[in-house]
This record gives structure tokens, sequence and C-alpha cells, in this order.
């Protein structure tokens, strides 16, 4: 059969991660090994849809001289953003009020305008959502999974996890320090959104006392408790590694900041609110650090690296047996492909049968429950 793909474009959506760049360059040279054309969309669907903003396009051509040297370096030569839903845009109405638009159209219509015979959407589960829809119109896509929260069903782990884990370890690392030379409690706090995978491999990796995951409501006393134990064991100081979705377990929700138009709601405030409980319950000085943003910059370890490129080229492979409607996934030993449709709006927790969560339960750390 004769694969009818000659020009295909990428997207990177939704919040950066390192080994995104990874990606790009295993998508554009494994694409041009085949004879392929391949393209760049500027700020996740932004370049179809605001190519005025752009000086030289907001869709450009990708060779191999434009993605040499790029696969150790963190971000997105692309750029991305985590507003704008194609397919629930908000529009400025004449009555000024705003109103959520599709324009997913428009990006049907541009690729059939360019001859651009499908694209490779690489993001979290808002853009693979986005993706699906594309798909069910009819576009030709495949989906890499990409987030550094680890949250995507269908994979055994996204690019940008591993990256994110081992900054926020090393940064666990140097507070043990600080903490024991001021005998004082400190309060990590990490992203995450709903899920605990950061906060619960960091946190066991980094040797931290208590970890708080959105998966398990936690109660502070049994928090406290375990500082006070600590304290009478002659060790003073204690780490607690908070994920920024965890919840405690009188039913309040997780803390979040009111979501702007198009925007996913925004989580963080939580290891404050920690911090200061802890205070309270404790009478020790308690000091919080956000870790945040830092998680997602920065180069990508190599596994991320490694992950990044098999998961590009596996997108490519795909595209050549003539799948559509797909994200490649990664499993034990190879790359697999699963349905776009058995992802999208789906999210992975931290199972409660979890070896990685059974490990902390072992060896003495508190989950607040």
């Amino acid at each position: 059969m004769t694969n009818p793909i000659r020009r295909i474009a990428i997207c990177t959506g939704g919040g950066d991660a390192p080994g995104l760049n990874a990606v790009i360059r295993s998508v554009v040279i494994s694409a041009a090994n085949r004879g392929w054309e391949c393209y760049g969309i500027r700020d996740g669907f932004n370049g179809i849809l605001f190519p005025e903003r752009y000086a030289e396009g907001g869709v450009f051509r990708l060779t191999r001289d434009r993605v040499r040297g790029i696969g150790h370096l963190g971000g997105t030569i692309l750029g991305t953003t985590n507003k704008g839903n194609p397919l629930h845009f908000p529009m400025n109405m004449p009555d000024g009020t705003t109103r959520d638009v599709d324009r997913s159209d428009e990006i049907l219509n541009f690729f059939a305008m360019k001859e651009l015979d499908a694209l490779v959407s690489i993001g979290g589960d808002g853009s693979l959502t986005i993706a699906n829809a594309l798909h069910q119109k009819g576009l030709c896509v495949v989906g890499v999974p990409k987030t550094i929260d680890n949250d995507l069903d269908k994979t055994f782990t996204t690019f940008g996890f591993d990256t994110a884990v081992a900054f926020a370890t090393e940064c666990l690392d140097r507070l043990h320090s600080t903490a024991e030379s001021h005998q004082r409690v400190m309060v990590v706090e990490v992203m995450g959104r709903y899920a605990g995978w950061i906060a619960l491999h960091s946190g066991i990796a980094g040797s931290a006392h208590a970890i708080l995951i959105p998966e398990i409501a936690f109660d502070l006393e049994k928090v406290a408790a375990k500082i006070r134990a600590r304290d009478d064991e002659g060790r003073m100081y204690s780490i607690v590694v908070v994920a920024e979705g965890a919840r405690p377990a009188d039913g309040q929700r997780a803390i979040v900041d009111a979501a702007e138009i198009g925007q996913a709601e925004r989580l963080g405030g939580i290891g404050e609110h920690v911090a200061k409980e802890l205070r309270a319950r404790t009478g020790k000085d308690a000091r919080v650090v956000v870790l945040g943003h830092l998680l997602r910059g920065g180069s990508p370890t190599s596994f991320d690296r490694l992950a990044a490129m098999r998961f590009g080229s596996a997108a490519v492979r795909a595209l050549e047996e003539g799948h559509t409607g797909i994200m490649v996934s990664l499993g034990f030993p190879n790359v697999s492909y699963v349905a776009l449709e058995e992802v999208a709006g789906r999210m992975k927790a931290v199972p409660m049968d979890s070896d990685t969560l059974q490990t902390g339960r072992d060896i003495g750390i508190c989950f607040g429950d």
C-alpha cells in the first residue's frame, strides 16, 4: 500500500516539559529520512488561529538544520500555551460578553489549504482531548504524551516526569541540611495537579518524613504527631512534601485560584496552609518552599531524553503505517499504540495498591491518614 503522508505538522500545547525539543527533533529527522516535509505550529494552535502575531508566520518549515542541537534543551522551540482551547475558544461578542466558540474547523481548513497530511500533537490531557476531537472530525492525528505530572492514562510514564522528580529530589537533599541546622519543619510544595506522582516519587527518593498527595485525604494532626515523635527521638527537624492538589480530610477542596477564561484552574497555596497549621500544632518553626515552575525547566534527564526521542520516532512510524487517532504509549519493552479516545479526559492517579506507596509506608513515611 502506498502511504499518502508527505507533509506533517507538529504542535506543542499545555504546560512545557523537559524533552519537548527532543520529541520535535526526533519527529523532524525521522520524517525527513522518509522524504516528508515537516512544519511547526507556533504556541499550540495559535500559529493557525493568529498568524498575524508572528513575523515569520505562525506555521514554519522545520528542517534538519532548524532542529540541530536542540535535543538537550528545555522548553520548546515551537512555544506553547494552556489558554485558548480551539474547541472552546473565548471570543468577545458585540454585546460585550465573552462566549466559547468552536474554532476547530479553522484548523482543519488550514490543513486542507496547506496540503498538510497529518498532525503530531505533543501534549497532556487537554491537548490530547483536542487531538481526539480533531481526529473525529477527519484529521489524521497521532498524539505524544507529555506532562511532568505523569497523570496520563495508558502509558507507563510521560516524558518530563523523570526530570521533575530528579530536580525535586535534589532540592529535598539540600533542604535536609538546612532544616536540621535550624531544627525546622520544611514544607515543600510540588506540582502535579490532582495526581501525586511527583510528590510520592521525589518524597520517597529524597527521604521526606511526610508526603501529602491528592489521592489520600490528609489529617494534619497525624503529620504533627509524626513531627513530635521525631523530636522525641532527638531528630529535631522534619521534611514534609505536599502535592499542589492535596486536600484535607475535613472535606475541603484543594486550594485553587479562580480560573481565567479558557484556562484550567490554577492550584497553589496548600504548602503555606500546611506550614501554618503545623506551626500551630507543634510549636516549631515551619518554612515553605514552593518549587513550582522550577520543575518544568532545564535539560531533560537521559531517561526523558530517550523516552522523548522514542515517542517522536514512534509517532512517525505510526503515520507511515497508516494509523490515526492514536497516542504512542511507553510500555515494556517497546512503544505501543493506544486509541486517543481511551486517553482523552482520563487521569491516571496513584493507585492505593502501588508498590511505591507501600514502600513509603514500610519505611515509616507519614501520608496523613
